[in-house]
């Protein structure tokens, strides 16, 4: 069975060759990896080769013309192939350069050998395959040698291992030359059997490595969509860090311009009351400013502590309520740090400042089909009419406001995130409302 190649153990290693060509051919279209390119060129000639011993008639002596130099051109593609799979242009720089040459010369012994065929017939080409194949195999163990100890990785090795097993079987198959052909049929063999032996190994190992090659890019493009996730993230936080540098100082201004007011007014308790609130107050906001964001407990305790100076400012003062919906846990609500703030600040300053009687700010928070709702509501002269009484409250707008709502967004990524404004003004009453809802996470 082993001397006839038309058996079907050579016909399958034939076969299995040309189909990984085509596959690999296949993959090189959908993603124009030279890799593959390389590699299914290589199965290629290797399989041209291979078909030879199976020709009969024109196509056998068409075959004298290229039985040497398909090979040379499989060694070249096969280089190429190494250059690429083990990226010896970035681990090998050096060495690499002989590749180039080694590949250069391959493709100039590829014609010349038809050449000498012509000229000077096939004899002639055997002899001089007889020279050429020892400096090539010389050179090629040394390269192997180099890769293995240079590039430490197990994908060398395995690609050494799988190279060295067809080089070995290969010149097993090249002393036919030497020792002729029947010290191989005297053991049932055809010389050419180790050639086909080590291929169909060689390919076995080898799509085993472009198999975890495949893998390991697979896994790097996760990687970097990871990396891409958190830099995208860091970039958020740094986003809403600047936002939240921007809109403390304007608070900060407007207490301090409160301190000094007291001080002007020789009010010097409510002063010195007033600063022992702020102090504390910018101590909380100190300690939870490290994080991007709080808990949304956290951010009631701090906005609890800011009504307090709040109503020192106010004449006569103001009534705040807070109202909680029980099925909500506010520990684990993530919020901006001060996110309610700047929607307080205004209902205070834009709204019930302004207002004759009794003042009043409710702060509703409750669960609303999965997602929570924060409501701001004030019984002050109406967010329409604060805008028509000065521009500059206009301009103000709310500064704070549009920095808490940007926040907001980028924490939840834009996901159903609604921030309404509206003036619930009407003939018995005024006022504004504010809803501002976001997942409930």
């Amino acid at each position: 069975m082993l001397l006839d190649f038309h058996s079907e153990i050579y016909s399958w290693i034939r076969g299995g060759l040309f189909v990984l060509f085509v596959y690999h051919l296949l993959i090189f279209f959908q993603n124009r990896s030279k890799l593959y390119l390389y590699y299914s060129l290589y199965l290629l000639a290797l399989t041209i080769y291979l078909l030879s011993h199976i020709a009969t008639g024109k196509v056998s002596e068409f075959y004298n013309y290229i039985n040497f130099s398909i090979q040379f051109l499989a060694y070249a593609a096969y280089v190429l192939f190494a250059r690429e799979l083990l990226d010896t242009r970035t681990y090998l720089i050096k060495w690499d350069r002989y590749f180039v040459i080694e590949t250069k010369v391959l493709l100039i012994l590829f014609p010349t050998f038809i050449l000498i065929q012509v000229l000077l017939g096939y004899e002639f080409q055997i002899k001089a395959f007889t020279l050429v194949a020892p400096i090539l195999t010389i050179f090629t163990l040394i390269s192997y040698y180099i890769i293995y100890t240079r590039i430490k990785d197990n994908f060398s090795s395995y690609f050494v291992a799988g190279s060295l097993i067809y080089l070995l079987l290969a010149n097993i198959s090249f002393l036919e030359l030497f020792v002729g052909l029947e010290f191989f049929t005297d053991f049932g063999l055809q010389p050419m059997f180790f050639v086909y032996l080590g291929a169909m190994l060689q390919c076995i190992i080898f799509s085993i490595i472009i198999g975890f090659t495949i893998k390991r890019i697979e896994q790097k493009s996760k990687n970097a969509e990871v990396r891409l996730a958190i830099k995208l993230k860091e970039m958020e936080e740094l986003k809403m860090t600047a936002l939240q540098s921007q809109m403390n100082p304007h608070f900060l201004f407007n207490s301090l311009n409160s301190i000094n007011n007291f001080v002007l007014k020789n009010e010097v308790e409510k002063a010195s009351d007033y600063i022992t609130k702020f102090s504390k107050l910018i101590r909380v906001i100190l300690n939870s400013s490290s994080s991007p964001t709080s808990t949304l407990s956290d951010e009631l305790g701090i906005l609890a502590l800011y009504i307090k100076l709040e109503k020192m400012r106010v004449t006569g003062g103001f009534k705040y309520t807070v109202k909680v919906d029980e099925n909500l846990n506010l520990d684990k609500i993530k919020v901006p740090p001060m996110f309610l703030q700047p929607f307080i600040e205004n209902s205070i300053w834009h709204g019930i400042m302004k207002k004759e009687g009794e003042k009043m700010i409710n702060l509703t928070i409750k669960e609303d089909n999965g997602n929570v709702l924060c409501i701001v509501l004030d019984n002050g002269i109406g967010i329409n009419k604060a805008k028509e009484l000065s521009h500059m409250s206009q301009k103000r707008k709310f500064f704070g406001a549009e920095a808490t709502e940007n926040r907001i967004r980028m924490l939840y990524q834009n996901k159903d995130v609604h921030i309404v404004t509206k003036d619930i003004s009407s003939n018995t009453t005024t006022g504004t409302q504010v809803s501002i809802k976001f997942p409930l996470l």
